[in-house]
């Protein structure tokens, strides 16, 4: 297919340009990422239609993966068609409101992911420590209105964003390093001032992430204290295999995510092929990980998924 015609003087759009340097190479790239991306598809699908079938997995702790599940469908979908179409199809154009939109729905999906894991860790808190009263404190219910408070927060935190992105000016420079609209690789674009850009976005990254991660130390430090409480090694053998898939999941998501996010910010030594290839692994492995992760961790869901297998 023939190049997408577009100089960085059109002026009503923007120009993805891939990774920096390495545009030979695009088609091989292109492999390992469009892999783990239908790998990703796959695998959370199959989580969706399993919880969704079997009336026995319909409990919190299930929804929660569900929810997982969406997201991380949702962050490797916002970002993945434009790319593969940049690596094969040299589809390098987008508008800007393509650009805001992209922007949009893949920063309020990752608040959401962040959101999702927080109540994770108040759910392992509550099955731990109060084991007789988790049918009560967690309902089905209550963890659907967890999941939409998680939403609505998101939406409100990172709506001013694309607003903020909208009144830049922009001049002959529309060439994106990225193969996505990250919002600091566009704004850096902007022949305008871009302080309210830079502090809004580092504040929101502070608050959720800061937050989040709070929230979730608190959870295992509590959970550790009344482990500390109990002598029995089965005990405490039992907690940790219910919070082995939880942990593992939060070291997938927030380093790469907070490494992606900060060095836009602070490292220029990072080069930018590195940056841009590091960005994409962020929104590509999670999700395939992911429903992996807690399909070999967890025993119930472990065993129906084997037995749609088995059937097949």
């Amino acid at each position: 297919m023939a190049d997408f015609n577009l100089t960085s003087s059109d002026p009503s759009m923007f120009i993805l340009l891939g990774i920096p340097g390495l545009e030979d190479s695009h088609m091989w790239i292109s492999i390992p990422f469009c892999t783990c991306y239908v790998i990703g598809l796959l695998a959370n699908f199959t989580i969706l239609f399993i919880v969704g079938t079997e009336k026995a997995l319909h409990k919190p702790m299930y929804l929660l993966i569900c929810m997982l599940a969406l997201t991380d469908i949702g962050m490797s979908t916002s970002v993945m068609p434009k790319t593969l179409s940049i690596f094969w199809f040299n589809l390098k154009g987008i508008t800007l409101d393509g650009c805001l939109a992209q922007m949009f729905f893949f920063q309020v999906i990752s608040i959401v992911h962040s959101g999702i894991l927080v109540i994770m860790a108040f759910d392992r808190y509550v099955a731990i420590c109060n084991p007789l009263r988790y049918s009560t404190i967690l309902t089905n219910t209550r963890t659907v209105k967890l999941g939409l408070v998680g939403v609505i927060r998101a939406i409100l935190f990172f709506l001013p964003l694309p607003l903020l992105v909208r009144r830049l000016p922009f001049c002959a420079n529309r060439l994106i390093q990225h193969t996505f609209c990250d919002h600091m690789a566009v704004a850096k674009l902007s022949c305008g001032d871009i302080t309210i850009n830079r502090i809004y976005g580092m504040v929101l990254a502070l608050i959720v992430i800061g937050v989040d991660l709070m929230l979730i130390a608190l959870s295992y430090g509590l959970i550790i204290r009344a482990l500390l409480r109990i002598s029995s090694k089965k005990a405490h053998q039992k907690a940790l295999s219910t919070c082995t898939a939880h942990i593992l999941v939060i070291l997938m998501s927030y380093p790469p995510g907070l490494f992606a996010s900060l060095s836009y910010r602070f490292n220029q030594g990072v080069a930018p092929h590195l940056h841009t290839i590091f960005s994409n692994v962020y929104f590509v492995t999670p999700p395939m990980f992911n429903p992996i992760v807690y399909g070999v961790n967890t025993k119930e869901l472990r065993e129906k998924v084997g037995k749609y297998l088995c059937r097949t």
